[in-house]
């Protein structure tokens, strides 16, 4: 006898109960691959870096935290400095190698080494290709003069055809032509505008309580030396503090930071890290609806003073020759002891609370800095005093420069 003949609803019974054992299997198959694929994103960068400065494998590596170990063996630092006093760029204080500071070779044969990982040397042949067509933008005070150099010369020792140009307000950049790859800088001290700022005789809010003189500080307002760089630039790289904290420029009794917003000043009147606060709440939106499309932005963290007996003008000085130790460093920085050269973790301390819901990326170099007390002008920069702030070039600031190179390899990919 034929078998009896099936009917078109039996059939649909049938691949209807197959489908949701389809789906089970397919979403199980999903599963196992997203497990066994390692992460990816900006703020994951390389774990392991090869000879060549290219990634081997992928996943977290905390840059941050590490230590400086002796690089004597290294051929980029026994056989070739990076770069040399020689390089044109390097404001004449930061020379240490042309002033003669005693140990102005030795500090350089040191390698941050990151816990479980490595932080790839920028290679700056790789670095002009790789950002061929581009122009990458630092904004901040002199600190990030000091990284905005170690960069420029590090590339000039692979493309000399370089053209001075200042692209969008900016205080100095070149142009790698070549490479169609520019920098530049842009000057700010509080990334917001300010200026002087003296009583009306027709009173108002802040003379009603008793202000006669100071600085006005509009925090809603970009200082208009870089206004224009998120609409130029494809990379910014900011920083601020320091003069956030420096009553040596703004006296609190003499010359105030007095804080307006929408063009009237805040009443009653903000403390200076209030201030800061506010100002980089509204920097941080200005910048977002401000930069070009797929554009990246990056914050780097303070940059430490290693002060020592005193502050720049109470005699203190930095005359270390070596990096510190872990428990020199916690000595000299710990909020707790209330010291000279706290103003990095307190300044941090706003940075984070602004930035952890932003899309800025942070480049985190305080701690990896704290260690370098050996690493600062001292007494060969030409000043009056100690600079125990600002770094030797070449110095630190060229591992700042490898750990900004990890981050833009990590973003593009």
């Amino acid at each position: 006898m034929p078998p009896p003949a099936r009917s078109p609803a039996a059939g649909v019974r049938r691949r209807g109960a197959l489908l949701p054992l389809a789906f089970l299997l397919l979403l199980l198959l999903l599963l196992l691959h997203l497990t066994s694929s390692p992460a990816r994103s900006p703020n994951s960068p390389l774990l392991r870096g090869s000879g060549d400065g290219e990634p081997r494998q992928r996943g977290p590596c905390d840059y941050a935290s590490g230590e400086w170990v002796p690089d004597d063996d290294d051929p980029a630092v026994s056989g070739g400095l990076r770069y040399d006093q020689t390089c044109r760029e390097i404001f004449k204080g930061w020379n240490c190698l042309a002033n003669g500071k005693r140990n102005g070779r030795e500090l350089l044969r040191w390698r941050w080494r990151p816990r479980g990982c490595e932080l790839p040397r920028l290679d700056p042949l790789r670095f002009l290709e790789r950002h061929r067509n581009t122009s990458i933008g630092f904004v901040g005070d002199s600190l990030n003069r000091n990284m905005f150099v170690s960069l420029v010369c590090m590339l000039r020792g692979a493309s000399g055809e370089v053209r001075k140009w200042r692209p969008a307000g900016a205080d100095r950049g070149f142009t790698f032509l070549r490479y169609n790859l520019t920098l530049a800088y842009h000057r700010t001290n509080l990334l917001v505008r300010y200026g002087r700022w003296s009583a009306s005789p027709n009173g108002g809010p802040l003379e009603s309580l008793g202000y006669k003189q100071g600085y006005r500080v509009d925090v809603d307002i970009p200082d208009q030396t870089w206004a224009e760089a998120p609409s130029f630039h494809d990379v910014l790289i900011f920083n601020t503090g320091h003069w956030w904290w420096a009553p040596s420029k703004f006296n609190p009794v003499q010359s105030p930071m007095l804080f307006f917003e929408k063009g009237i000043p805040v009443i009653p009147p903000l403390l200076p890290p209030a201030g800061l606060d506010l100002a980089l709440k509204h920097m941080i939106i200005f910048v977002n609806k401000a930069m070009r499309p797929n554009g990246v932005k990056l914050f780097r963290t303070q940059s430490p003073r290693h002060f020592e007996g005193g502050d720049w003008n109470e005699g203190g000085s930095c005359q270390r020759d070596k990096p510190l130790s872990a428990e020199e460093v916690e000595e000299l920085f710990s909020l707790d002891n209330n010291g000279t050269n706290v103003e990095a973790r307190l300044v941090n301390q706003h940075l984070v609370r602004a930035l952890e819901k932003s899309t800025f990326n942070v480049l985190n170099i305080t701690g990896m800095s704290e260690f370098r007390a050996d690493a600062h002008p001292s007494t060969t920069g030409g000043k009056k005093h100690d600079d125990c702030m600002h770094w030797c070039l070449p110095g630190p600031t060229d591992t700042w420069n490898d750990l900004l190179a990890a981050n833009l390899l990590a973003t593009e990919s």
